[in-house]
Order: structure tokens, then sequence, then C-alpha cells
């Protein structure tokens, strides 16, 4: 659930564009996953681009694509339920939040 204190996704993509520059390589792998939370659901975002709406992946596939971004896996996939990016159910995760394409 959001804090108080944490940005909303609307406010931290004002920056989208200097925050994909500084943590997305010309290949689209993460330079490193930004602990800045409000940098972090920019590259969620970015991220959560991957995955269509209205399909259901399971853990595999949701890793072969995180994969390609960085090897911490795992903590791509946390970090993109708790900031309700996805949700997941029995090893199954579908898109739940983010921009569509974007916007």
């Amino acid at each position: 659930m959001l804090g108080m204190d944490r940005p909303a996704l609307q406010d931290a993509l004002k920056h989208r564009d200097a925050v994909l520059r500084a943590f997305v390589r010309p290949d689209g792998s993460l330079v490193s996953i930004p602990t800045k939370i409000a940098k972090r659901l920019v590259v969620l975002d970015l991220i959560a681009q991957e995955f269509a709406v209205g399909e259901v992946y399971e853990e595999t596939e949701v890793n072969t694509r995180l994969r390609a971004f960085h090897d911490d896996v795992a903590a791509l996939r946390r970090y993109l339920v708790e900031e309700g990016f996805m949700d997941r159910r029995d090893g199954r995760y579908w898109r739940s939040g983010g921009t569509v394409d974007g916007i």
C-alpha cells in the first residue's frame, strides 16, 4: 500500500526521460535498480510495458522477460508486485498497473 511520503506514479513520471537516460543502457538493460522510490517507479513502469494488459504469465516467463533488464529478477518481480504494477497468485502474474505504452 502506498504511504503518504511515497510519490504518485504520475509525479515520478515528470522526470521520466532523465531517469531512463541515467538507468537504462542503449540495449535496454538497467545500469542498476534505482534505490530512490521515485526513480524506481519510472523504471518499473518501463519494465511493466513488457507485459500485456489482460494476459497471465507463468513465473518462468516473467523471469525470462525481466532477465533482459537485470540479473536480479527476484528483486524486479518483488518491486513490480509491491508497487502495484503486477499482481500474482499461484505462481502466475498479470499486469495490474502502470501506464500503457508509456502514457
